[in-house]
């Protein structure tokens, strides 16, 4: 449904009240200092109702976004919070969402849009290549536009058709798009602050899978830190983590991918290591890299110097493209392999140097 058209007058008072009942609801989360256990799903929903409070040309709407909170229950408790003008439900036509949202952001709003899972986004595609990628292209940077797609992306919870593809690629190609895709709770909550915050368009690609992963995460201290960067005018848009040190291979991931990544990095480092600690030289030490932005491309890390690994690998969905983004400059050595997600055991064993001989005895 549509929201309720109100008077100017009324708007500012319904604004308002709502206003001070975010502010009363942040109050309520301060008081819960300290990291905390947090879902995906929590951080996400926490970082719109911030930027909601911290900007109130910040809107929320889609399909079931409103009085439902969205299907994953990522809107919970916005509309309650800051009232049907700033979080609201649409009709089923995502394409008719994406062209309101562009005309929003054009007249100085901060759309914020949910496209209910990957699939469903395709009867937007021709808004988003044609019309989302390409204004600031078009107006030679005169029109700014301010806009968040979030998409549910990728497989994981059983879903059928329309409900678990690899969308990201499609984005990623697209010039005039940055393309986000979170892997950790605390990236989830920082992302989507600074995509909310952005003048041009931004991808969102949340890894439905990892909904309900839970880290201990301080929130309002996330909080304090980005906002405060965000007053020292310093850009958030920052480098890639190295969730893992090594030094025979380098496994790159992102958003759905990151989880498998670590698990093979650490079965790779358990193969081979003697008793008492030393290091056998059949060990293998695999590199793990969490790529968040697709496009931009995320900066390298300080002392990230791929050139000196041995191999490197790209874990992603079978027949997903976003690996060819990653591949070493200019396509020369090392080479950069493609790992499929769903079996990255072996193929992360074939990256690894060959097996030497047994550890030379000790004389």
């Amino acid at each position: 449904m549509s929201p309720t058209i109100t008077t100017s007058s009324e708007a500012n008072g319904n604004v308002s009240s709502a206003t001070a009942r975010a502010a009363a609801s942040a109050a309520a989360t301060a008081e819960a200092a300290g990291p905390q256990p947090v879902t995906m799903a929590k951080a996400l929903n926490t970082a719109m109702a911030h930027a909601m409070q911290a900007d109130e040309a910040v809107l929320v709407f889609g399909e079931d976004v409103g009085k439902l909170g969205g299907v994953f229950r990522i809107t919970d408790g916005l509309m309650a919070t800051f009232g049907e003008q700033r979080c609201f439900d649409t009709p089923l036509a995502e394409s008719g969402i994406v062209g309101m949202a562009v005309g929003m952001a054009i007249n100085g709003m901060r759309p914020v849009i949910e496209m209910q899972f990957d699939a469903f986004a395709y009867p937007a595609f021709e808004q988003i290549v044609s019309h989302v990628a390409k204004m600031h292209n078009r107006t030679k940077g005169r029109v700014k536009l301010p806009m968040v797609i979030r998409i549910p992306y990728a497989g994981g919870i059983g879903g059928v058709e329309h409900h678990c593809d690899s969308s990201e690629s499609y984005y990623a190609h697209t010039a005039g798009l940055k393309v986000y895709t979170p892997a950790t709770v605390a990236d989830a909550y920082l992302m989507l602050r600074e995509a909310i915050e952005s003048d041009d368009p931004v991808m969102f690609m949340e890894p439905k899978k990892l909904y309900w992963s839970r880290d201990l995460v301080d929130l309002e201290r996330l909080r304090r830190d980005h906002e405060a960067k965000t007053d020292r005018g310093t850009s958030t848009e920052g480098c890639a983590a190295v969730a893992r040190s090594g030094t025979d291979a380098t496994l790159i991931a992102y958003g759905p991918s990151v989880p498998t990544a670590l698990a093979a990095a650490a079965a790779a480092a358990e193969e081979g290591p003697l008793a008492g600690g030393h290091r056998h030289p059949n060990h293998r030490a695999v590199r793990r890299r969490n790529r968040r932005r697709l496009r931009p491309e995320d900066r390298p890390c300080r002392g990230d110097r791929r050139g000196a690994r041995l191999r490197v690998g790209v874990v992603g969905d079978r027949g997903s493209g976003p690996g060819t983004l990653f591949s070493p400059s200019g396509g020369t050595d090392p080479p950069c392999h493609r790992i499929r997600r769903s079996v990255p055991g072996a193929e992360t064993r074939a990256l690894l140097p060959a097996r030497r001989g047994p550890h030379p005895r000790r004389r």
